[in-house]
């Protein structure tokens, strides 16, 4: 897992319930336990500072970081597609996007990457549908600097199911379900777990699955096949993570506990007389 990784997934998965803050040592902690090595922690914490997603805070007389409230709320609906049971009912239409073609090379593919994960398939260049209108392409697409059209339309003499299997590749997409599948663990055999070995293998279950939502929108169940393997990898995968989720917890609020405390013994170390 990239450390970057590691840390946005700890605060979008654990910090919402701890006030979205922090310490430094508990961040490096926790990542750690995803084998990522306290020099890259720190430094994922920084450009995420620069990216505007963490804000450096002092609780306490602790130093850390509070994600931003733009990154809480990129990070709740995130989880909201994450944990979701099964796809919003459909109403039949299609959210159509024409996206200016300017700027470099480079450019164009960040909106394309920022497209793909809010749900979109490329039905042309520059023109991108999806069965869902994201809340978020506004915004996606103004950190950009793209302009762009949308409008609501359902397809003339093309059937739902014809033009989601032209806009995303079904085949690979499905097959990507069932190999996902076949990695997760028996959910009857995770109760011995102990807590930060539920939490480092929910971490990495957890940032797999995520990778889904730059593949899959949530496709509404009446434009897929009838042997679609996506809902029942997706049923075990929630089964697993509620499971991992309390002893996960506890681990994130032991370390979060210890890193608070660390300064504190120290003052009162130095603070004893000699």
């Amino acid at each position: 897992m990239h450390a970057r990784s590691a840390v946005v997934d700890l605060y979008g998965d654990h910090l919402r319930e701890h006030g979205w803050w922090a310490p430094v040592a508990g961040i490096v902690t926790l990542t750690s336990t995803c084998n990522v090595q306290p020099a890259a922690a720190r430094t994922a914490v920084s450009r995420l500072v620069r990216e505007g997603w963490l804000v450096a805070e002092r609780h306490e007389g602790v130093r850390g970081y509070a994600a931003t409230p733009l990154a809480r709320e990129r990070l709740v609906r995130a989880g909201e597609r994450i944990y979701a049971d099964r796809p919003p009912r459909w109403s039949g239409s299609w959210h159509l996007v024409v996206v200016d073609g300017d700027g470099d090379r480079r450019r164009r593919d960040r909106v394309a990457a920022s497209l793909g994960y809010l749900g979109y398939g490329r039905l042309a260049p520059g023109t991108w549908a999806s069965p869902w209108r994201s809340p978020e392409l506004a915004d996606a697409l103004a950190d950009h600097g793209a302009s762009w059209t949308g409008w609501t339309a359902q397809p003339e003499e093309v059937d739902a199911a014809a033009l989601t299997a032209r806009l995303w590749d079904l085949d690979a997409l499905g097959r990507a379900y069932l190999d996902f599948g076949a990695t997760l663990p028996d959910p009857d055999r995770l109760a011995d777990l102990e807590p930060a070995a539920a939490y480092a293998l929910r971490a990495e279950l957890v940032h797999e699955w995520r990778k889904f939502l730059f593949r899959d929108p949530g496709l509404p169940v009446e434009v897929l096949p009838p042997d679609w393997p996506g809902q029942t990898v997706r049923e075990t995968f929630l089964d697993v993570a509620g499971r991992l989720r309390p002893a996960a917890d506890a681990f994130v609020a032991a370390t979060l506990g210890a890193a608070r405390a660390r300064p504190t013994a120290a003052r009162g170390e130095a603070a004893r007389p000699a």
